[in-house]
C-alpha cells in the first residue's frame, strides 16, 4: 500500500467514518420508531417504511447486519488511520499511540455519538433512508448474519431468555393507551382528546357513578286513581315512566309517554291502558361497568335501564345517554324541577344542590372531591359528618371550604363552595 497516496488513503478513511456513521444511526433510529405511523406509512404505500418495517419484522438479522458492517467498517479505518499515521510520522512507538487516540476519538465523535443522537432525534428519515442500503445488505451478507446469530440464539436459549417478536412488542393496555392519548395534545385536538379519554374511562366506571338516583325518578303507581295517573302522564316531562304497584320497588314494566299520546287525545289513560303499551322492566346490577353496559343495551336493543343492588333493592335509572354524555358531555335540556343545579356568585362561589353528583362536580367545576365513597355531594358531607349539620355550619372537606345553606328532609340541600385560595408563588 506504499504506492498509494497519502491523499487516496485519507479520502478512504474519511468515507469510512461517514458509512459507519451510517450504520451507527441506523439502530437508534430503527428502534425510535413510532411502530402505529410505521404501519400507517405503509399502508399509504411509502416506499422507504416498507423496508423498514420488513427489516423490524426480524430484529436479531436487523441488528446483525448492522453490527457486522459497522464493526467491519470501524475496524477498517482504525487501520487505515495507523498506517497514515505510520507513514506520516513513521514508526515510532509514541506515533502509534497518538495516532491510536485521535483515530478513536474520530470514531467516537463522527462514526458513534453523533449519528446516534441524529439518528434518535430524527427516526424516521434517518431510518427510511438507511432501509435502502441495509435491505440489500442483508440479502448479501445473510450467510455471515444467520452464522452468527446462531451463537447469539445459544446464549439466549442458554440464559433462559426468549426475544419478543415485533407485533408482541408494540401491544399497548388501556391505560397506556389513554396516556398516550393525554400525552398527544401536540397532535391530537382538544375536543377529540377529551371524547377519546373518556371512552378509556368507561370501563373503570360503573352504572351506579352515572345513574339518576332513586329519589328523583318519576314513576306511576297503577293502583293510583285513573285521574291521578290521567295527570301525571299530561305533566310529565320525561319521555319514559316507570310504572309500579304498591311500592317503587316492584316496578313492573317501562312505558313510553309517546305511545299515549292518541289515548291523551282521547282521554282515555288509564292503567289498563298502561298495562297494554308498557314494556318489561330491564335490571341492570350497580357494579356493570359503563363500557359493558352500552354493549348490553345495543345487544339487548335497549336504551334505559333500572340499576339495582345486590338485594334488589332499585337504586336508580340509567339511560344510553347517561353513558353517552360521559363521552361527549352533555348535551340533552335539564327537565324543570331536575336536581343537580349549580349557579355561580359574584363573589366567585358556586350554590350547588346537595344531589349533584360529585363527578360531574369534579368535571365541570375543576375541584377534587373523592369517588371512591359516596356519588353525591350529600352524600360526601352526611359521611364526613356521620350526622346531618345544620344549616348555616362551614367546613372544611376535600380541600374545598363549603357552607350549607339549607337542610331539608334529612338531607343537605343546598351548599355554597368557595373558591380556592391561590397558590402562593416559590
Amino acid at each position: 500500500m506504499d504506492d498509494i497516496p497519502l491523499s487516496a488513503l485519507l479520502s478512504v478513511f474519511f468515507v469510512m467514518l461517514l458509512l459507519s456513521a451510517v450504520f451507527s444511526s441506523a439502530e437508534p433510529a430503527m428502534m425510535s420508531l413510532n411502530r402505529y405511523r410505521l404501519k400507517h406509512l405503509v399502508k399509504q404505500g411509502n416506499r422507504g417504511a416498507r423496508l423498514a418495517s420488513a427489516l423490524l419484522e426480524k430484529t436479531d438479522r436487523l441488528l446483525g447486519i448492522i453490527l457486522l458492517c459497522n464493526t467491519f467498517l470501524n475496524t477498517f479505518a482504525t487501520a487505515l488511520g495507523t498506517l497514515i499515521a505510520v507513514r506520516l510520522l513513521g514508526e515510532q512507538e509514541w506515533v502509534l499511540s497518538i495516532a491510536t487516540v485521535i483515530i478513536s476519538f474520530f470514531i467516537l465523535i463522527i462514526g458513534e455519538i453523533t449519528p446516534k443522537v441524529l439518528g434518535a432525534t430524527y427516526p424516521e428519515q434517518c431510518s427510511f433512508f438507511v432501509s435502502y442500503l441495509l435491505t440489500p445488505l442483508l440479502r448479501l451478507f445473510y450467510p455471515v448474519v444467520w452464522f452468527v446469530n446462531l451463537f447469539v440464539r445459544a446464549l439466549l436459549w442458554a440464559a433462559r431468555l426468549q426475544p419478543k417478536e415485533h407485533g408482541q412488542a408494540a401491544r399497548l393496555s388501556m391505560a397506556e393507551l389513554r396516556t398516550l392519548v393525554l400525552e398527544g395534545s401536540h397532535y391530537i385536538p382538544p375536543q377529540h382528546q377529551s371524547v377519546l379519554a373518556n371512552l378509556f374511562a368507561l370501563e373503570n366506571t360503573t352504572v351506579a357513578d352515572v345513574m339518576t338516583p332513586r329519589n328523583q325518578l318519576e314513576a306511576i303507581d297503577l293502583d293510583a286513581p285513573e285521574e291521578a295517573i290521567r295527570e301525571q302522564v299530561v305533566t310529565s316531562h320525561h319521555s319514559r315512566l316507570l310504572v309500579y304497584r304498591e311500592k317503587l320497588d316492584n316496578v313492573i314494566g317501562v312505558v313510553m309517554v309517546r305511545k299515549l299520546l292518541h289515548s291523551i287525545h282521547n282521554g282515555e289513560i288509564n292503567a289498563e291502558v298502561l298495562e297494554e303499551v308498557m314494556r318489561d322492566p330491564y335490571f341492570i346490577p350497580a357494579g356493570t361497568s359503563l363500557l359493558s353496559q352500552m354493549q348490553l343495551f345495543q345487544e339487548n336493543q335497549r336504551r334505559t335501564g333500572l340499576v339495582v343492588d345486590e338485594y334488589g333493592e332499585l337504586l336508580g335509572l340509567v339511560s344510553l345517554d347517561d353513558i353517552l354524555e360521559e363521552i361527549v358531555g352533555e348535551f340533552t335540556t335539564v327537565a324543570p324541577g331536575q336536581l343537580g343545579a349549580y349557579r355561580r356568585q359574584e363573589d366567585g362561589s358556586w350554590l350547588v344542590d346537595g344531589a349533584s353528583q360529585l363527578r360531574d362536580l369534579n368535571r365541570k367545576l375543576k375541584l377534587e372531591f373523592p369517588l371512591d365513597g359516596p356519588k353525591t355531594l350529600n352524600g360526601l358531607i352526611l359521611e364526613h359528618f356521620e350526622d346531618i349539620p345544620e344549616a348555616g355550619t362551614s367546613f372544611k372537606l376535600a380541600g374545598h371550604t363549603m357552607e350549607i345553606l339549607q337542610t331539608q328532609d334529612r338531607a343537605v340541600k343546598v351548599v355554597r363552595i368557595f373558591p380556592a385560595p391561590p397558590t402562593p408563588a416559590q
